[in-house]
């Protein structure tokens, strides 16, 4: 690594201040519990190219932006990979999740399939499968929820403990639509030429995840999120109304609001949840949520390119939910990049063949997944996007 290159890695640290003993990185805190902006970054720019290059905007964090297919960006590093932000994450004074008093955390996935919105049973055992070997994995630091484990919260440090929910499959009918598909998007949006026939904006998911919550008697608490997957043919958004400007915020589509893949947020009441829209790859728009970005085509190592795709999403929200429940006191660097956004479409180094890359083995499983992001790490390295936690120095 060349001194300019370090130089570039250690961009932030003036916000923060970083405390190392032989037990490894104890603090990184705000100077103040103020947000911060979602301005852009300013060391090297997110590679691939994204759609938009803000990662949260009110109560909206996480925000995994749409991408070009195919960057010319390198795919595999040795080391550590450098990030998307403005590093080291900052904590700012809030509560985190997967606490002593808030463990484990129960991850409980609703999959919204009514009729007519089709939603694979495969896609969704997979992703089943997938959060139950997350759990099944807890306390191992093999993978990249042990990164996580480095962070803290005025409610205590984060050990890596989940358990799985009981699956929801949600039937219920979908509202009148909130936001208006625009008449380019009816088709051309998905990888087999198909488009969107409804779009639903963050208060009707949010009614939605209320509607269940509230029937199944469900806690609203810090021990528990709700990741919600919509199906096929649904377009997303934050604000209801027209799709056709800037002004909004949704899925990839062939507007000027085409901008996120997924994100995390909070109800007022509390509950914690993740919106994670039908997978979209290889799409005739030339935008992508999956791995294409990165190798060109899509990887699925297990052979099933939909849910394949989701987990990655999967793992970044629910990553970010951990360590920023609130979206506003939790840790984020001074650009606003939460724990999974400074390494969004940051796969490191593969295994596995073309086609079915792998870089996580979870209970003896292989998926695929963005690594997430340490400041023990960048301290050490300039680098801090990895596969998993490292060994103390």
């Amino acid at each position: 690594m060349t001194k300019s290159q370090k130089r570039r890695g250690r961009r932030g640290l003036g916000a923060a201040a970083l405390i190392l003993a032989a037990g490894g990185l104890l603090a990184v805190t705000a100077p103040t519990a103020a947000s911060a902006s979602s301005g852009s970054p300013q060391g090297r720019s997110a590679c691939p190219q994204q759609t938009r290059n803000t990662v949260r905007t009110g109560n909206f964090a996480g925000i995994v932006s749409a991408v070009r297919i195919g960057s010319t960006c390198p795919a595999v590093h040795t080391t550590s990979n450098p990030a998307n932000g403005t590093p080291p994450l900052i904590f700012h004074g809030g509560s985190v999740m997967m606490t002593p008093s808030t463990s484990p955390l129960v991850i409980t996935p609703i999959f919204w399939n009514p009729a007519s919105y089709p939603m694979a049973n495969s896609y969704k055992q997979l992703l089943k499968t997938y959060l139950s070997d997350v759990a099944a994995a807890s306390g191992v630091r093999s993978n990249v929820y042990s990164v996580l484990n480095e962070y803290y919260g005025h409610n205590g440090q984060i050990h890596y403990d989940i358990t799985l929910g009981n699956p929801i499959g949600d039937s219920h009918a979908l509202p009148a639509s909130g936001c208006t598909v625009a008449s380019t998007d009816t088709t051309g949006i998905y990888a087999d030429g198909s488009g969107y026939s409804a779009c639903l904006d963050d208060a009707q998911l949010q009614a939605e995840i209320n509607r269940i919550v509230t029937a199944g008697g469900l806690p609203v608490n810090l021990s528990h999120i709700y990741v919600l997957y919509l199906p096929k043919h649904v377009e997303s958004c934050f604000d209801a109304g027209s799709t056709t400007t800037s002004a909004n915020q949704c899925t990839i589509n062939y507007e000027p609001s085409a901008a996120y893949c997924a994100y995390h947020s909070q109800v007022s009441n509390g509950t914690v949840y993740a919106n994670l829209p039908y997978p979209i790859y290889s799409s005739p728009t030339g935008l992508t949520c999956g791995s294409d970005a990165v190798y060109g085509v899509e990887e699925s190592p297990n052979n099933n390119p939909d849910a394949d795709t989701e987990i990655s999403p999967t793992s970044h929200e629910t990553a970010e939910a951990i360590t920023d429940p609130d979206t506003q006191t939790g840790w984020y660097d001074s650009s606003g990049y939460e724990i999974g956004d400074e390494c969004a479409y940051v796969y490191g180094t593969p295994s596995g063949s073309a086609g079915q890359y792998y870089n996580q083995v979870i209970n003896g499983k292989h998926f695929l997944t963005q690594e997430e992001f340490s400041n023990k790490d960048f301290a050490l390295t300039s680098g801090g996007c990895v596969q998993a936690a490292k060994d103390e120095a």
